[in-house]
């Protein structure tokens, strides 16, 4: 089961566009030494549809190296084309990743069963658990209940992240697939009413640059000390806001950038972030306590 705060890693670019290994490994580093319970690198947040097949596999690869055990990774397995989401859950599984995050197809708009012979097919192939990840707004798609509870059947396939804001969602699921089925908000406004509705954690943009204040908002919930786990919550809602000012990950990248991890540069075709949504960012840091 995965728990608690886990955070959609950015990935660093230096100013050449390259892929900027070291600072990379240095966010992972602090990321845990924050307290976050576990990192998903190379999902949306992680600019996977920009990665080439080799910067991919590396970004995997330095996640579970600088990880060491430490924490749990799940890594972004996800494509629209099946045969390209096998290789890729395979190389996790391959690396020593504990889970993949496979995402509903974008583009193609399959059908209930088009979705669940794919996540069978990359289940059947690559022995290693895997999270549905189930978000509308960008693939289209919508995953029913029915087509998940039958996925839930499939021993590797082990839960769900759930970016639909539709908290109805969760108590459905649980019904369907059982409270062994893990269920991860990928929300950061709902996160806690999604734990309140029978989920288990986040996996979250916002512990990008607030990794400490995420992981104590879940610890506090996880101890019953739901008053502190609200005041986390309403402090940290301008800091949700303004991380989703412009697609995500060019707010929070040029957030990291502003505490030191790496550039505020994402690829093409995500262009720099205007400058008021640069300034709504600095305001949200500055309010919520990050920035002085």
């Amino acid at each position: 089961m995965f728990t608690g705060s886990l955070v959609a890693l950015i990935t660093p670019m230096r100013q050449d566009g390259a892929v900027d290994e070291a600072a990379f490994a240095r966010f992972v580093e602090w990321q845990i030494a924050e307290g976050t319970d576990g990192l998903v690198p190379v999902g949306t947040t992680g600019e996977s549809p920009t990665l080439t097949h080799d910067e991919h596999r590396r970004v995997v690869e330095i996640t579970v190296e600088v990880a060491a055990g430490r924490v749990q990774v799940i890594a972004g397995a996800g494509s629209n084309s099946t045969a390209e989401a096998i290789s890729l859950a395979r190389h996790a599984q391959q690396a020593r990743a504990d889970a993949v995050l496979v995402v509903t197809p974008y583009y193609n708009k399959p059908t209930q069963e088009g979705l669940y012979l794919h996540y069978t097919a990359i289940a059947d192939a690559a022995d290693i658990p895997l999270i549905i990840y189930n978000i509308p707004g960008r693939s289209v798609v919508d995953m029913s209940v029915e087509t998940m509870a039958r996925l839930a059947r499939h021993r590797n396939i082990i839960g769900v992240k759930d970016a639909t804001a539709n908290l109805t969602r969760p108590l459905h699921t649980s019904r369907a697939c059982g409270p062994e089925f893990c269920q991860l908000s990928g929300e950061d406004h709902t996160a806690l009413a999604f734990r309140a509705a029978g989920g288990h954690g986040c996996i979250s943009v916002t512990g990008n640059v607030a990794p400490r204040l995420c992981s104590a908002m879940h610890a506090a919930w996880r101890d019953g000390n739901l008053g502190e786990a609200m005041r986390i919550q309403e402090r940290l809602v301008p800091l949700h806001d303004a991380m989703f000012a412009e697609t995500s990950p060019g707010p929070v990248k040029y957030a990291a950038s502003l505490l030191g991890h790496g550039t505020a540069r994402c690829r093409l075709p995500l262009a720099p972030i205007a400058e008021t949504s640069a300034a709504r960012v600095r305001a949200a840091m500055a309010e919520t306590g990050l920035l002085t």
